[in-house]
């Protein structure tokens, strides 16, 4: 299997190739794998032209035109799912098992979508509340929010761009598309399939772009939302720029995991492997603090320590690759200084701290300071380091000390402390027993402080999609 000499833009639902001017990258060889044209300003306030154009024909899709045109792309993705894996694998350097996982929570999250779609309700709402509202009801319902800006990340280049197209297109919504230039291919390779459906002309845009030619997704005043995954800095400052439009956004984090004395340390430590090391540590929920009660901290550090040791990194297209490269040199480079700074700065490193290119092996470390970047910011990378805690107050406190708040894991048998943490853990979501990276596409997902605002989740950005439209209907007293 190979990729095309040249992939397409899409304007209006239909595929263009004004140039090449694109070139993406295999993340491991470092080499051009294919080129993708790129839109200008022009192709973007066309496809925004053709996004309002479109807006009533989608509001007027029937539920179940919507459902099929889901369906039709969940069939079409489990066809072509090797091609999907295949292009992801190259143009992020995942590892080909995550590549495939991935492409399983895209036909995941088609497939839920394809459900709500058919489940959009309202409510018949009593108004009869006192004397002078007698006589009068209420009936509410959702109504598309109209044409949509989506911008999405690199990391998960098929489920994050998934987790705005599906919802979208579930309530009625035309949108346009910028995918992450480093790597464009799996949201292209969904226009390809969306343009084989009978959706409305202008319904989608997928157009790769230059951060600087791209201030239209963000300031046009024609489109009336901005759902952008990426990172804080850019996140907030589009935000600020946004204007009128409702923003949703799915930023960073620093996320820990909590392993109290009670847990089971065997699983503990290969989900906490998992959790941090998973697609070379590139997820906004991947494990950075791995916070564990003084009781077991020597016990489970050891563990630790030998299973990250016996990780296999290398080509992401070997089956037993755990680790692959990271996104570009200058990302695993910037981490590599991060862990010189905390090295610097008294920590101790207990496995892994070795770059050769993009490629940086699975780290571990312990006693970092506190003001380190390591500690304070996102790693995003294949970094990882322990804290002792020795009561749970206190590893509660530890795990909000952070300016982010996206998920937090929670290993403990004890009820009590689980209520606690769901009750005063300052994060979107509590896992019990499993590292804060796990996700299911029908949950809602989403942070709160600088890790952002608004939630995904099929269900929870239709909501984000949609406005609430009231009747009041008077019946006429005798």
């Amino acid at each position: 299997m190979k990729l095309r000499d040249q992939y397409p833009l899409y304007l209006a639902n239909e595929a263009l190739q004004p140039n090449t001017d694109l070139a993406v990258t295999d993340k491991f060889t470092g080499e051009v794998a294919t080129r993708v044209a790129l839109a200008d300003a022009a192709m973007i306030d066309e496809a925004i032209g053709a996004a309002v154009k479109a807006a009533q024909p989608m509001a007027r899709m029937a539920s179940y035109e919507r459902r099929d045109v889901l369906q039709h792309c969940v069939d079409r993705f489990i066809e072509r799912k090797d091609e999907l894996a295949y292009a992801l694998c190259i143009e992020a350097g995942k590892p080909i098992n995550d590549s495939r996982g991935e492409v399983g929570r895209l036909i995941d999250t088609f497939r839920i979508a394809a459900e709500e779609s058919v489940r959009m309700t309202g409510e018949v709402q009593p108004l009869d509340i006192s004397p002078r509202a007698r006589g009068y009801q209420g009936i509410w319902k959702r109504v598309p929010i109209g044409p949509c800006s989506f911008i999405s990340p690199f990391n998960f280049p098929l489920n994050l761009a998934a987790h705005k197209i599906a919802p979208a297109i579930a309530v009625g919504c035309p949108f346009v598309m910028k995918p992450a230039s480093r790597t464009p291919l799996g949201a292209i390779i969904m226009g390809e399939v969306l343009a084989e459906t009978n959706l409305p002309k202008g319904a989608f845009s997928i157009l790769p772009a230059t951060r600087d030619g791209a201030d239209l997704f963000t300031v046009d005043d024609r489109l009336k939302l901005l759902s952008f995954t990426g990172s804080p800095d850019v996140g907030w400052d589009l935000k600020a720029k946004s204007g009128k439009k409702k923003v949703v956004l799915e930023l960073g984090g620093n996320a820990a995991v909590i392993i109290d004395a009670d847990a089971d340390l065997d699983d503990a430590v290969d989900r906490t492997v998992f959790g941090a090391f998973y697609q070379s540590g590139q997820s906004c929920i991947g494990v950075q603090r791995i916070l564990v009660h003084d009781a077991v901290y020597d016990a489970f550090k050891a563990k630790l320590v030998a299973k990250t040791s016996t990780l296999i990194a290398g080509s992401p297209h070997d089956e037993k690759t755990f680790v692959g490269p990271m996104i570009d040199v200058k990302e695993a480079a910037r981490l590599e200084n991060w862990i010189e700074e905390a090295l610097g700065k008294g920590a101790a490193l207990l496995c892994g701290g070795k770059r050769e290119g993009a490629m940086l092996k699975a780290t571990l470390l312990e006693n970092v300071d506190p003001s380190t970047k390591l500690n304070r910011e996102e790693a995003f990378g294949p970094v990882a380091f322990l804290i002792r805690f020795r009561t749970w107050e206190e590893a509660l406190h530890i795990c909000n000390d952070s300016k982010f708040g996206l998920q937090a894991g929670i290993f403990t048998r004890d009820i009590f402390k689980i209520l606690d943490a769901w009750d005063d853990l300052d994060v979107g979501g509590v896992v019990v027993n499993d590292v804060p990276s796990y996700r299911v596409d029908n949950m809602p997902y989403g942070g709160v402080k600088d890790s952002g605002i608004g939630r995904e989740g099929v269900r929870f950005a239709m909501e984000d999609m949609t406005e609430i439209r009231n009747l009041v209907i008077r019946r006429k007293q005798p």
